[in-house]
This record gives C-alpha cells, structure tokens and sequence, in this order.
C-alpha cells in the first residue's frame, strides 16, 4: 500500500519522473516511464536495480557503446497487417535504422569476452534484428530517406526518362531566359525557379506579354511575374507525368516490401519494446550518472541504514545555485523501530522525511539512489506518509 494517493507529489517523485521521460529518446521509452511503479518483489527489485548499474556502467566506462536511433513504429507496423498498406519511404527508413541499433547492441555485446554486463547481454541475446528485413530495406532505400533509383528496374527507366526531359526543359527555358534579360525583360542577377512543380523564369511585370506562356505566380511586391514559357508547356507536362509514374511505382515497391514484413510483424513488434525498455534503462542510469546515484547493498529486511543520502531533487536545485546539500547518515531497524527529529523552523525535518520516503520508493521503482555504495536498502511492502498541513 502506498498512502496517500498524492504521495508522489508529497515527495517529488512527479519530478523523477518528468527528468525521466525527457531522458528518453522514444515514445516507447517515456511509456516504460510513465508505467514504472512500486514493487515489491525481491527478484522484480534486483533485476530492474541491476540492469540500471549495468548501463550506469557502460555510460561511465565505455566510449564504443553504439547510439540509439529509436523511433516508435508501432502503430504503423500494425497497420501493415492489412493487404495494401506499406511505410512510407521515411518510416522505413526509421524502422531499419532503429533494427540496425539492435544490431549494433549486439554486436558491442559479443566483442566483451568476461560478460560484464549479464543481464542486458542476455535481453540483447533475445532480440531479433532482423537481418533480411534489413538487406532488402537497404537495397530500396537511401541513407537520406529516398528510394534508390535501381530499387527496380522499372523506376530507373522512369527516372532516367525524366532526367532526360528535365534536361531538354532546362535547355529550352535557359535560352528563352537568357534572350528575355538580353531584351531587358527579365533582371540580370535574377534566377529560373519552380512554381508547383513547373519550371519558370522571373519576368518584369511590365514586359510579361512579351513572352508567350502560362503566368502562376508573381512576386509579393507585384513586380515580378514567374512565366512558364509556351515552348516548354507540353515537356513540362511529360515531366508531370512521368513523376506521377515514378510516384506509382515507387508505392508498388513499397507495397512489395510490406507483403515481406506482414509475416513478421508480431516479432517487429516485440523488437520495438526491446528498444524501448533500453532507452528507459538508458534514460535511468543517465539520471543516476545526474543525481550521483548508486547501486546499494539490498537485503529483504523491512529496515535500512544509509550513508549519506540526498534528496536528489534539491540535489539538483541547490547544485544550480551553486550550493551544496547536507547529506543524511539514517538507519531504522528492528531494535530502532522510530526516529524522532526536533529542531527549528526551515531546519530540515520534513527534507528528511521526504528523503526517506522518496528514496525508498525510488529504489523499489527499480532505480539507483543517492547514498553511498556501502549503505543498505531493506524491502517494504507499504510506504506511508503523514505531513503537511492538511
């Protein structure tokens, strides 16, 4: 049990929680986040405490540990289990980016021969990055998001033919401009542009009936006209229509690709909340590496002794004014059950209560606290709290 419903407003615990989820670099991990609560549980306690150290240590001690390019696809990965939708090119991109960081993970893993790091050795084991799926995204897609003009034979056709007429607008539309600034139509230092999609040149207002064509647009001061000259008109419209082509058959391959990840989806799944959960064990032990946060002795006795504790939110607040926090050395157990504190008005009696309280929690939260290394959490089942006016 945990009293009382604010209780953690009461210790500020709303705020680790808020440094946490801008840790995170995924929507999956500000969940994990959002979701993370009081446990009970020894075994739960250890593995979540343990695997926060352990990336608490690769943080401190390694500089080859691969960044993370998580996005959160998961949703859109769902969607593909209907015949005909597919990712668009940018989503697939992010979706092997982020099957390349499991890659990557893995790998880092396997290089340390001793097995430092157990437990996040072991979730990496289990994760599948999807080797195939990331051959075959590779050969449609660019580093950048586009689709690779030889993803299939039929787009490199499309887009040679459209380099083609590009060109042959390009040259028409350079004569035609260059004779319109010869003419004084058009300013010497002024450049071809693209109105929705159609190459045109910037002609004086005033001279715009001197040159034959489609005017779609003009400048806000209403002095410059942008023309598509007539002798273009028919090869821009070719270009149009072959980037409609283009647009078509880059979608049939998207499609293609899709129809391979449909039977995988479950398992694409399950390799996101992979991620997720190690952007949240990143986002902990980068708030532990923040607040000075260690892994403690733990034993499952309702009853603990901790050397200099700090409240970790005032910890931060003071650190900003450049001031320093007075730790706490406490202990409660068996034989010394209650701890009465008396002193002044703003002397530290409630920070210390609220320590106690947060401290605790945190740590059956499953994550690291600040106290030094030989101090030791007990277990409890229920947290209480008391104080306040009301």
């Amino acid at each position: 049990m945990i009293y009382p419903a604010n209780f953690e407003e009461k210790v500020s615990f709303v705020r680790i929680r808020e440094m946490l989820a801008d840790l995170c670099e995924s929507g999956i991990g500000r969940q994990h986040v959002a979701d993370m609560h009081f446990m009970t549980d020894s075994e739960s306690i250890t593995e979540a405490v343990s695997a926060t150290e352990e990336f608490r240590q690769i943080l401190l001690m390694e500089t080859h540990y691969p960044e993370h390019h998580i996005a959160d696809l998961r949703p859109m990965i769902e969607k593909l289990r209907i015949q005909g939708t597919y990712l668009e090119a940018v989503h697939l991109l992010a979706l092997l980016q982020s099957l390349e960081t499991i890659q990557h993970i893995q790998a880092f893993f396997r290089k340390k021969e001793h097995h430092p790091y157990p437990l996040l050795q072991a979730m990496a084991s289990q994760a599948d990055c999807f080797p195939t799926v990331l051959r075959e995204g590779y050969r449609i897609v660019e580093s950048d998001g586009r689709i690779k003009d030889h993803a299939s034979p039929e787009l490199a056709a499309i887009r040679a033919r459209i380099a083609q007429e590009q060109h042959r607008v390009n040259r028409t539309i350079q004569r035609i401009f260059k004779a319109a600034q010869e003419e004084g139509w058009a300013d010497q230092d002024a450049s071809i542009s693209i109105r929705d999609g159609r190459t045109v040149i910037p002609v004086n207002t005033s001279f715009k009936r001197k040159i034959t064509g489609i005017v779609h647009d003009e400048s806000a001061t209403g002095k410059t006209s942008y023309i598509e000259p007539g002798e273009v008109v028919e090869a821009n419209n070719k270009v149009r229509e072959l980037q409609c082509e283009e647009q078509r058959e880059i979608v049939r391959i998207l499609i293609a690709f899709a129809d391979l990840l449909r039977p995988t989806i479950s398992d694409l799944i399950q390799a996101f909340i992979y991620l997720g959960y190690v952007d949240f064990l990143r986002a902990k032990a980068l708030l532990a590496i923040k607040i000075n946060a260690v892994k403690p002795v733990f034993h499952t006795r309702p009853d603990f002794n901790w050397i200099r504790a700090v409240h970790p939110v005032m910890y931060l607040t003071m650190k900003k004014e450049h001031q320093d926090v007075i730790p706490l050395d406490i202990a409660l157990n068996s034989s010394c059950r209650i701890l009465m504190i008396s002193g002044p008005n703003a002397g530290g009696k409630s920070v210390c209560l609220k320590t106690v309280g947060l401290l605790q929690y945190m740590f059956q939260c499953g994550l690291l606290v600040p106290v030094s290394e030989n101090s030791e959490m007990g277990l409890f089942r229920n947290l209480c709290i008391d104080i306040g006016d009301e």
